[in-house]
């Protein structure tokens, strides 16, 4: 077989199909060159999902007619003149092969103006052969049109998706870019018709809730976080705004939109207990750091980058995202309850709707804490009536048949235990009324199938309370926050338990941070254990079941940090011995749930994840009502 040295055509188009993979790769490399030109308002027209029309206009520096000539030749870059340039690259473009391959796959015009010209330069190229070039009257800036994308390459026109798909590759591309370059004011016209538009202030805040509306820009929360030479700026939104997929999430590391499995990596961890396991956060991640220690030559698209030390990234990432999440002082649990489905009710929020007011409060004006005085009386006999002695007690359990119930063995709720109720009697009253207070600006009233607790918010409103998310919630805490070990029940009668290899090698491995959760366990012979200890929280006839489904979860975990061990373990500790779907509480019991939630760390979503309260604003339920249009 004889070698040959292949034209430039062949060589052009080649080479275009690691840049140019579809509509989208040719809108980035536009818009990338458009921002280095340091243009402030950016127009992008697509039809057809750009298979058929793309044109990108600008209002940055423009070229003259030599630049012009020079931009669609391989290789051919103002931005780097060596290759050291690289590791302090402040463009988004350097390598000189957008425009040239662009041009070689489809029908490109290119139309130019500097500022200090009177007539600008047009160069017109079919398939990588130029046309003509010649002088025109056009605006300061570029335009460039791109018609009839791999017309010349059929084989790889047919592998493009539908329209539409492509149309929202590009539209998720404008929008990460928005993210990035608030300062700049994006339009797309798709089909003819605006789809999205930034008013380029530099406010990112401004650019998410010009593209996703006042529902997400609402459950913002604000990330910053300084690291010697890491910064990292940007939002996330609390658990309660979830999506199915990280389409949701842009990163952006020195001015570049790009993704990383070590940053999505420490966003997980921080969300870990927060969200379910198929739900994603909303994040915009700015990070700034040192540009000798990143990489960004290691991929075609420049979409991924290699970092120096990615560990201290990580940490920095993760810190920075928990410390965000985590709720402030002045955060209350209705900040953070989810809520209803709006779409699926067909609900529309009023231009101006009416604030939330805090829950936990203690306000004197409130009506239901003007009642404390009276109302104290009875919270504490339901405490005196629950736990005389400060003991556990089972919580009744419904007898009415619901198919919705879940089907879960009852458990004990020590609720005297966790409200502080002090022995002296002034300090006994002084915290009991402010608990009250508390307490009382969330109204129980009532239970729906024995599973959800129904309250009424202080200015209106209903909430829904998942009673064992909440309990699940509240326990995970009082769990977490025993450092050395958490208390326990010695078992009179040893559990002897049958293990397979597997289960063996699990608890060996792990038997020192088993026994700090509370569990002794020792090999009692070949393919057997002894239980000697458990948790005081659960009871000892689910302890079995406990034990072998903590050693099941450790089993899933893969190459697992200390951390998520120690969390996955109370997690489902907690789980296990919360109260149950089924189980019917009191007034005073929901009470002390709801105010022992608000005092959580995380109070708005389980250990794994499921929110523990949704809100019904009033307006919500006079729209359903039809009693407002």
């Amino acid at each position: 077989m004889t070698i040959h040295i292949l034209d430039d055509v062949t060589v052009d188009k080649i080479a275009a199909g690691e840049v140019v993979e579809r509509p989208a790769s040719v809108i980035k490399e536009l818009v990338e060159n458009s921002i280095d030109a340091q243009a402030n308002k950016i127009e992008v027209e697509i039809t057809a999902g750009g298979t058929s029309f793309m044109r990108v206009t600008d209002n940055g520096t423009g070229m003259d007619m030599k630049n012009a000539r020079l931009c669609v030749l391989r290789h051919a870059t103002s931005k780097i003149q060596q290759v050291d340039d690289l590791m302090k690259i402040n463009t988004l473009g350097f390598r000189g092969e957008a425009l040239p391959s662009i041009a070689a796959v489809s029908r490109f015009t290119l139309m130019t103006r500097p500022q200090n010209a009177d007539l600008g330069t047009m160069v017109k190229i079919t398939g990588g052969s130029t046309d003509e070039i010649e002088e025109i009257g056009c605006n300061i800036g570029t335009t460039i049109k791109v018609e009839d994308l791999f017309f010349n390459v059929p084989a790889r026109k047919k592998f493009l998706k539908t329209t539409t798909t492509e149309a929202n590759k590009i539209n998720d591309f404008i929008i990460k870019l928005a993210f990035s370059k608030p300062h700049i004011a994006f339009k797309l016209i798709n089909n003819n018709k605006m789809t999205i538009t930034t008013p380029g202030n530099n406010s990112l805040y401004d650019a998410v809730e010009c593209i996703y509306g006042a529902k997400v820009s609402e459950e913002l929360l604000p990330v910053e976080l300084v690291d010697e030479d890491i910064k990292i700026t940007g939002f996330i939104t609390k658990p309660a705004v979830i999506r199915s997929s990280r389409s949701w999430q842009t990163l952006i590391v020195n001015g570049r939109v790009i993704t990383s499995r070590i940053i999505y990596k420490a966003i997980d961890n921080a969300y870990h207990s927060l969200l379910p396991k198929s739900g994603y956060p909303f994040v915009v991640l700015n990070i700034e750091i040192d540009k000798r220690t990143v990489d960004i030559n290691v991929h075609p698209q420049k979409a991924e980058v290699k970092f120096e030390d990615e560990s201290r990234l990580f940490k920095a990432v993760y810190t920075a995202v928990a410390e965000a999440v985590k709720p402030s002082g002045k955060q209350q649990l209705s900040d953070f309850a989810a809520p209803i489905a709006d779409k699926a009710l067909h609900i529309q929020m009023p231009k101006n709707p009416p604030k939330q007011a805090p829950l936990f409060t203690a306000s004197k004006q409130n009506t239901a804490a003007a009642a404390t005085r009276q109302n104290l009386d009875d919270f504490r006999a339901a405490q005196q009536q629950l736990h005389p002695q400060n003991v556990l007690l089972p919580i009744e359990k419904s007898t009415k048949p619901a198919e919705n119930i879940v089907r879960e063995n009852p458990a004990a709720i020590d609720f005297s235990a966790r409200t502080n109720v002090q022995e002296n009697k002034s300090a006994d009253c002084t915290n009991d009324t402010e608990n009250m207070q508390e307490a009382a600006n969330l109204l129980p009233i009532g239970q729906i199938d024995a599973c959800f607790i129904v309250a009424q918010g202080p200015n209106g409103g209903m909430y829904i309370i998942d009673q064992h998310a909440a309990h699940e919630r509240i326990l995970y805490d009082k769990f977490a926050k025993q450092t050395d070990r958490i208390a326990v029940q010695p078992l009179l009668v040893h559990l002897i338990l049958d293990v397979n290899s597997a289960e063996s090698d699990l608890i060996e491995q792990y038997q020192s941070t088993l026994y700090e959760l509370g569990f002794n366990a020792e090999l009692a012979g070949q393919n057997q254990i002894r239980l000697k200890e458990i948790p005081a929280d659960i009871k000892s006839s689910e302890a079995e079941t406990i034990f072998r489904e903590i050693l099941h979860s450790l089993a899933q975990l893969h190459a697992p940090t200390p951390q998520e061990i120690r969390h996955s373990c109370l997690a489902m500790t907690a789980c296990k011995a919360a109260i149950k779907a089924g189980d019917i509480l009191n007034i005073a019991q929901m009470k002390i749930i709801l105010n022992e939630l608000a005092r959580t760390t995380l109070p708005y979503t389980c250990p794994h994840g499921r929110p523990t309260i949704i809100k019904f604003s009033t307006y919500d339920l006079e729209k359903m009502f039809k009693r407002v249009q």
